[in-house]
């Protein structure tokens, strides 16, 4: 099934400033992978039959990685709903735990909600079984681990100002400039991995994710 995905901008490579965006534009989504990236009427002319979702005035940009997936699904707890302890992470909630069908748990919800704020590739190394089955699973990109996990509080490695918030933040945008959070290009032919994003004066805000697409699937949408 083809799908336009439309809105007000779309930004294929944030990280590179001289790449091209395009204002009204669209990504055109084909079994997964990326088609087509251009101006929304020239897309649209040329696949009227495909399904259009049209995102208003939001900008459209490949999904963010985030650099404390070590931290943040081996050590932190994702509380379940039912536990009434909300969905923030509990910092180190699973250190010395050795149930690994509840490391699963938490972990997979972990993802889910790190969905919710743009995120498609998450940094290891994986250590736990449980833990590395529930990211293959996910959908998200495993990356290679961006330097040592450290001790609990310990400054993230690289690239982020390093507050304990940030570290324990499922929201890469807390801790890092959206071009430095920023996770590959939207190319014809790669893989159809993006997020939509609240328009804001220097690119996202935090907590400003409104939509997530994962090989070419809609996984996450705010009400």
């Amino acid at each position: 099934m083809l799908t336009l995905h439309r809105a007000a901008l779309v930004l294929p490579d944030p990280a590179d400033p001289t790449a091209p965006s395009h204002v009204d534009g669209a990504v055109l989504v084909r079994d997964g992978l990326v088609e087509a990236v251009g101006p929304y009427a020239e897309l649209a002319a040329a696949q009227p039959t495909a399904r259009v979702r049209d995102w208003g005035d939001a900008l459209l940009a490949p999904g963010l990685r985030h650099p404390d997936g070590h931290r943040l699904l081996e050590r932190a707890y994702h509380p379940d709903p039912r536990e009434e302890l909300g969905d923030a992470p509990v910092p180190d909630g699973l250190v010395g735990e050795t149930d690994e069908a509840r490391c699963g748990a938490s972990a997979r919800r972990g993802l889910q909600r790190m969905l919710g704020f743009g995120v498609t590739a998450v940094a290891g190394p994986f250590e736990r079984a449980s833990v590395r089955t529930a990211v293959a699973r996910s959908g998200l990109v495993a990356l290679p681990g961006v330097g040592s996990p450290g001790p609990t509080g310990s400054l993230r490695s690289v690239g982020s100002p390093g507050s304990v918030e940030a570290v324990w933040s499922l929201d890469p945008l807390v801790g890092l400039p959206f071009a430095e959070a920023v996770h590959g290009r939207l190319v014809v032919g790669g893989r159809a991995d993006f997020a939509v994003f609240a328009p804001g004066a220097d690119g996202p805000r935090a907590g400003g994710c409104r939509a997530a697409v994962l090989g070419g699937r809609l996984v996450f949408r705010r009400r």
